[in-house]
């Protein structure tokens, strides 16, 4: 199973405060287990929310707010996609963290094309299949392109 592993914001990260070469050399180590592991799909870490934006759509209408936005403990600061035999799995990855403190991070499943049943026609599972082969060749062309 895949799964969304979401770190969520703190007034420091809000407030643009960067971490410090200890904890960067810390998740460094861990994200390269991880990555060893063959658990680590994706990962990356967010600018504060002052630097972003968002869109509300209503009545046919979208409506555009800049950031920040209130409630740091309800932002996102980073996330990983792992994929993991069991949302326990993920569990006990994420306790050899090296996150301390106040942190707070949130593990969600990642839908998968047979939870959607029969919804999800033969045609909808071709066309997301496409899509998936696309963005796979695209991002090896991209990392072709930084390697040269």
């Amino acid at each position: 199973m895949r799964c969304l592993v979401i770190v969520k914001a703190s007034p420091e990260s809000e407030a643009g405060i960067l971490p410090s070469t200890e904890l960067l050399t810390a998740m460094g180590k861990f994200n390269e287990e991880l990555a060893k592991a063959g658990v680590m799909l994706a990962g990356e870490g967010l600018h504060p929310s002052s630097k972003g934006k968002r869109i509300k759509f209503s009545g046919g209408e979208s409506i555009v707010t800049d950031g920040p936005f209130a409630e740091a403990k309800e932002l996102i600061a980073g996330f990983w996609i792992w994929q993991v035999r069991s949302i326990e799995e993920a569990v006990e990855w994420l306790k050899r963290s090296p996150f301390d403190g106040d942190a707070e991070v949130e593990i969600r499943p990642v839908f998968e094309p047979d939870d959607f049943g029969e919804n999800l026609t033969p045609e909808l599972r071709d066309q997301e299949e496409r899509q998936r082969q696309q963005v796979a060749e695209q991002n090896a062309e991209q990392d072709q392109g930084q390697r040269k």
